[in-house]
């Protein structure tokens, strides 16, 4: 009989759910890959940043002056001003009310339940290249990606892509030493941990030196994260929307060097927040590496703004796995390729947090290898 995986929850979360059993007979210690239906879901791009970043302006150009994408702008009814003149009319009371551009681009104003609203665009969906979700002044879009994710009606039409952060190049600084009184983390670190892109708007307002500085900085926070500069909220579309930089295979795309600590090893990271990239070869043990993120997750998840991870487990033959957290969200799945014949098995792991010890995750990290004859 075919033994069942067993199902491994931290706080009703499933993490990884691997046979840990060593029967060759078992059919279930092999995962396969369910057919993705991803393509077939709308984009959501979630958008946070402070106010005055240049989100009005950004939408603006979205709404009026582009012409390649068609997009359904769904806007924070707390944004910082409406985005423009009449373009959100006062007669707005439901956000099934939507206001069409000459472009094709679609306007509507969240006054309620994100989920009802985006339960209403349901049927049109397909008419929009992407949706942009406003968030101005939301430092954690944890809620958002949990209720996209987990609710049936949300994930049957759509999908995070990716979490963008519009930053001012002038004034992000202070804002990210800005100090709060119980001594947590402020809005714009987490914002910027959180991102997959940062939009760094207004370039032309700073000099070479202060945005090369900025630029650093960022790297040390979240070196993840892609940095694209723009003026006036001029965003190159192309490179923010429809890219699933928020999917679990985007960690395959990071540049090797992300996970060398040499700059760790030179510079003092005096940031409260921070990401950290560790890699090791061999295979995991599945059981053992499922204790230690249950734990962690436990422990840590409200410091764990983002995690990913690429992963081998012993047992799996050649399939390559892959997950992405937001806090103790964990989405974990096979890779779409497998591990090809003779490459090297290689985890690698990224977490963006605070307070975070390099030396104490490895050795934790590495202690879930598996090693022959221990169970």
């Amino acid at each position: 009989m075919a033994c069942p995986p067993p199902k491994i929850r931290s706080q009703s979360i499933e993490i990884f759910p691997l046979c840990t059993c060593s029967s060759t007979a078992c059919t279930a210690t092999k995962v396969t890959m369910a057919d993705s239906k991803e393509n077939e879901l709308t984009p959501i791009t979630v958008i946070t940043g402070f106010l005055g970043a240049g989100k009005t302006t950004l939408v603006n150009y979205i709404l009026k002056e582009q012409n390649q994408w068609k997009i359904c702008v769904l806007e924070n009814e707390f944004g910082e001003v409406a985005i423009d003149d009449g373009l959100v009319a006062e007669s707005l009371d439901a956000p099934e009310d939507l206001i069409t551009m000459d472009n094709g681009c679609v306007c509507c104003s969240v006054r309620g339940d994100l989920v009802r609203t985006l339960g209403q665009l349901a049927t049109r969906r397909k008419d929009f290249d992407a949706i942009l979700l406003e968030t101005t002044g939301l430092a954690d879009p944890a809620p958002i990606v949990y209720t996209v994710q987990t609710n049936p009606k949300m994930s049957d039409n759509y999908r995070i892509d990716s979490i963008v952060c519009l930053a001012d190049c002038k004034h992000l600084e202070a804002h990210l030493d800005e100090a709060k009184p119980d001594g947590s983390v402020n809005e714009a670190l987490q914002q910027v941990a959180f991102a997959d892109k940062i939009l760094l708007n207004k370039v032309d307002l700073v000099t070479a030196e202060e945005k090369a500085k900025l630029e650093a900085r960022l790297r040390t926070i979240n070196k993840f994260a892609t940095v694209i500069e723009t003026e006036k909220s001029r965003a190159p579309l192309d490179r923010i929307l429809g890219l699933n930089s928020f999917n679990m295979e985007s960690i395959l795309s990071y540049d090797p060097n992300f996970f060398d600590d040499e700059d760790e090893k030179k510079i003092h990271n005096l940031e409260l927040v921070q990401s950290v990239g560790i890699k090791f070869e061999g295979s995991l043990h599945a059981q053992w590496f499922n204790m230690f993120m249950m734990d962690l997750l436990r422990e840590r998840a409200a410091d764990l703004y983002r995690t990913k991870g690429l992963l081998s487990f012993h047992g799996q033959g050649d399939t390559k796995f892959v997950f992405q957290g937001v806090h103790e969200q964990i989405n974990f799945g096979p890779a779409q390729k497998p591990w090809k014949e003779g490459e090297v098995r290689e985890n690698k792991f990224v977490f963006i947090g605070k307070n975070l010890d390099r030396a104490e995750l490895t050795k934790s990290l590495m202690e879930c290898l598996y090693k022959e004859g221990k169970k």
